[in-house]
């Protein structure tokens, strides 16, 4: 089966979870009425942020491994079939089985299908955003198959009955308080006098995963790399729940997107110092696990791969827009963003939330199914500096934007308020008499800042919604051309 056929390009629609029920600014403005949320992020982030800084600044050719890391990437994607190929040619030499599904759909049809032959009625899961991304374990469970999460944060948000807010922190946007709270009502073996002691809430959580860990015949996990030159995935980890996962079952099943690949072992001397520093902000991971197909007597005694498209094809398909594949999922860019520290996740309606999610969700989906994330940005260009392979998110942000405006142009007779806008502001920048007289004129604008100083909400079509979350500075009582005119032409005169 060829992948990324022209019959579905992007992710479908009513499957997984790229495509909110809300758009940004409706999600945002209810996120940012919830002053403990904010509390919550914004001391997470800053904790990271500080963290990142002193590991990242000791290393002195950093600048040289971001470097090396985006050169990678692009040249992986850059030949990607080639690669493609090559790794499925080394899993299948290993004693592994190799599945490609071209959609969402696909994906959970062939994992469903495979538990079912193992006869299991239940699963351990590693953190996978893979599976996030197309709803696998909704999928499982309507199907009478239980699917268990065992990463620490992606099981607080599987028993709060919640959502992933954070790439690397899924429950970034709940206190101890709120997770004692969520394991007390939940956990039916967990000691009533349970505190929030960190400690106290992990062992809490360990004891609950014992029994499933024990049990589990089927394990299902995503993959940080997939090495084509020897058919490897790797998995990197802070808790030991992954190791777990990838060693006592009986059966394996790796769900990974299609761009996770690099094609040399060699190639992860790079990104294995890039991720943990950018991610965790730690020199290295805890846990890094590497597995190659089947080993008799040793790990599970049946793998498979399954090669997720959903959209990835149409992403390389974009010169401007394709470098969104070089994520490493690190987060970086979500830690040093002003919009994501103030709506959180949620506000995204994607498993991808923050700047990256921002660029590849809408690619995934196609721009006009997540057409408000290019916009949830004040393009301050912090992620670009932040991102270890060097992706451009503003740049790219600029692009999707484009990319809206110019849909939306094509698709309606009548130009939209902002169109309309920008092309009277073109008309009057363009001759010098028309910009003089506005600047002029807008000195009347400063009966309405008398008071503040500041213009604030103007209840007018067009200028309330703007105003109403910004204030306009007063327009000076003399303009910068007035001023040069009477400073130079004036006393030349």
């Amino acid at each position: 089966m060829l992948l990324g056929m022209p019959a579905l390009p992007t992710s479908p629609r009513g499957v997984g979870n790229l495509r909110g029920d809300e758009t940004f600014p409706v999600a945002a403005r209810r996120a940012l009425a919830n002053g403990q949320l904010r509390a919550n992020l914004g001391h997470a982030t800053q904790t990271i942020r500080t963290k990142r800084a002193q590991v990242v600044g000791e290393v002195a050719g950093w600048e040289a491994l971001r470097e090396a890391g985006s050169q990678l990437k692009r040249h992986t994607m850059g030949d990607l079939e080639t690669y493609l190929l090559q790794l499925e040619e080394k899993v299948t030499a290993r004693g592994g089985t190799v599945h490609w599904a071209r959609d969402a759909t696909e994906a959970n049809e062939i994992v469903t299908r495979l538990v079912r032959a193992t006869g299991a009625d239940e699963v351990v899961k590693v953190k996978s955003m893979a599976t996030q991304e197309i709803g696998l374990n909704e999928h499982l469970e309507s199907q009478g198959i239980a699917a268990y999460e065992t990463d620490l944060a992606e099981l607080i948000v599987q028993l709060g009955h919640d959502k992933p807010s954070h790439i690397l922190v899924p429950a970034i946007h709940r206190n101890r308080s709120e997770i004692r709270e969520i394991f007390l009502r939940e956990m039916a073996d967990v000691d009533p006098e349970l505190t929030d002691e960190p400690a106290v809430l992990a062992a809490a959580a360990r004891q609950h995963l014992r029994r499933k860990f024990l049990s589990a015949r089927v394990a299902i996990s995503g993959a940080n790399f997939g090495i084509a030159e020897t058919g490897t995935l790797g998995v990197v980890e802070s808790e030991g729940n992954g190791r777990m996962c990838l060693t006592l079952p009986e059966t394996l099943i790796t769900v990974m997107g299609i761009e996770k690949l690099v094609p040399r072992w060699t190639d992860l001397e790079v990104f294995l110092q890039l991720l943990p520093r950018s991610s965790t902000g730690e020199r290295m991971n805890p846990y890094t696990s590497m597995w190659t197909g089947v080993t008799p007597g040793d790990g599970p005694q049946e793998f498979h791969l399954v090669l997720l498209d959903n959209g990835r094809t149409a992403v390389l398909s974009d010169a401007h827009g394709r470098d969104a594949l070089n994520c490493i999922r690190c987060s970086a860019c979500l830690n040093v963003c002003p919009v994501y520290e103030r709506a959180g996740g949620h506000a995204y309606g994607s498993v991808y939330p923050g700047p990256i999610g921002a660029v590849l969700s809408p690619q995934l989906t196609g721009v006009e199914d997540n057409a408000s994330l290019p916009y949830a940005s004040s393009l301050c260009g912090a992620c670009y500096d932040a991102c270890p392979v060097k992706i451009d998110i503003p740049s790219m942000l600029v692009h999707l934007r484009n990319a809206h405006v110019e849909t939306h142009r094509a698709e309606h007779r009548l130009p939209s308020a902002e169109s309309a806008i920008m092309k009277a502001a073109s008309w009057v920048m363009s001759n010098d008499k028309r910009w003089s007289a506005a600047v002029r004129g807008a000195r009347a604008g400063r009966v309405l800042g008398r008071k503040r100083g500041v213009i604030g909400p103007i209840p007018l079509p067009l200028a309330d919604a703007w105003t109403q979350s910004r204030d306009i500075p007063r327009p000076p009582t003399q303009s910068f051309r007035d001023w040069w005119t009477a400073e130079h032409e004036g006393g030349q005169r």
